[in-house]
């Protein structure tokens, strides 16, 4: 329980897809301010990836994860989640709840008026809404299905701060339009601009922004508990997740295509992968067209960690089936043809060449081979299509 009389503030962390929530609440959790925080984090999908990537700066703090939308089905979850923590509350500074990004604000703000118990513990500080200055306006300017909420323009509607993210990726010209289209939404609200979603966190916390009677004068339904929330079921989560690792050349081929054919209906992906030949963990997500992954961050496979790979797709029209077929192919299934030592043939520009394989499962790649003429290269699949073994010359041609 909480120090007689102190309730403890609440920031929820808002914000369509891809729109960075995750980076700053890691932001967040990295700066040097002194705090402590339970960590509320929610998935719109069966299998969780943001959980593995979020900072532990202290023994102290706590993370709960919910998956499905933290305004649906899992709202009572939320309160569960709450009433546990109650018995360590006086540990806590805050509490910090980032929904996923198919959430309304509207019904998770609801929470902490009609709970009596919730009431006395806590107190809503703050909503936050992260907004991805790139692809915003064709997410607020779609056209939805009578009856069906556009969540984009909910999550600015309910937002006390609002986080222009990602303005390097936008023109002058293209942040002016983004800003007069938050403000026909939102006029009260404070815009901040930044970059990597790099916020001072004491412009976000303890800052007791939220006022119920703005939302009510927005929204005079805004109490009714018993409304509904309706999706537009066109969008979907397809989730992943094997015991395993992954060829991240192919993964990387894989993605590239789907790019090429998918990406206006990708509204975000993201993944932790184990890639063969590697001790670093492979966090990837993207937002349309616009791709990141790598090693970057160093999080490491701890000893005796089970290696596995989580992957989640949030889109329209998903083909599951295909989706997993792709994924799948992907996963390393056997060991290697070649040992080191072998002589082999590699197909380099110029046709294939003579070599020795070097080192097997190198940098993430299958094979690393020292080609006849000294050059080095890599086999990026373990295939006839890469990598053979050397053909020798018998009557009426190779073998």
């Amino acid at each position: 329980m909480p120090p007689s009389g102190r309730k403890v503030p609440v920031t929820v962390l808002t914000g369509f897809l891809g729109s960075g929530k995750t980076t700053l609440l890691n932001h967040i959790l990295s700066v040097r301010h002194g705090l402590k925080f339970a960590i509320i984090e929610n998935e719109f999908g069966e299998v969780g990836v943001d959980e593995h990537v979020i900072k532990e700066d202290s023994e102290e703090q706590v993370i709960e994860v919910m998956n499905g939308c933290i305004c649906c089905t899992v709202r009572g979850d939320l309160v569960k989640v709450l009433k546990r923590l109650r018995d360590r509350l006086e540990t806590f500074d805050g509490v910090i709840i980032e929904t996923t990004g198919m959430a309304d604000p509207a019904p998770v703000a609801q929470t902490f008026f009609v709970d009596p118990e919730i009431q006395k513990d806590y107190h809503l500080d703050c909503i936050v809404t992260v907004i991805d200055s790139k692809h915003v306006l064709q997410h607020l300017r779609e056209e939805k299905p009578e009856g069906v909420e556009n969540e984009s323009v909910e999550q600015i509607a309910f937002a006390d701060k609002i986080i222009l993210n990602k303005t390097d990726l936008v023109d002058d010209a293209q942040l002016a339009e983004v800003v007069a289209e938050v403000k026909k939404i939102n006029s009260s609200a404070e815009m901040i601009k930044a970059q990597h979603s790099q916020v001072d966190p004491t412009k976000l916390l303890g800052v007791n922004a939220f006022s119920l009677d703005r939302v009510l004068e927005m929204d005079p339904e805004f109490m009714d508990t018993e409304g509904e929330h309706q999706h537009d079921n066109s969008i979907s989560s397809i989730s992943f997740k094997f015991e395993g690792e992954v060829n991240v050349n192919k993964l990387e081929m894989w993605i590239s295509e789907m790019l090429q054919t998918k990406a206006t209906d990708m509204f975000r992906y993201k993944g932790m992968l184990a890639v063969k030949g590697m001790e670093t963990k492979y966090l990837f997500q993207g937002v349309h067209m616009l791709f990141n992954g790598g090693f970057e961050g160093g999080y490491k496979w701890k000893e005796g960690e089970k290696r596995e790979c989580r992957f989640v797709f949030i889109g329209r029209n998903l083909d599951k089936i295909l989706l997993e077929k792709k994924f799948m192919d992907c996963k390393v299934l056997s060991e290697a043809r070649f040992n080191t030592g072998d002589k082999v043939e590699a197909n380099v520009p110029g046709g294939w060449t003579k070599g020795t394989i070097l080192k097997v499962w190198d940098d993430g790649n299958p094979y690393r081979i020292k080609l006849d003429n000294g050059t080095e290269v890599w086999a990026p699949d373990d295939s006839d299509d890469f990598v053979r073994s050397v053909r020798q010359k018998v009557e009426g041609g190779y073998k």
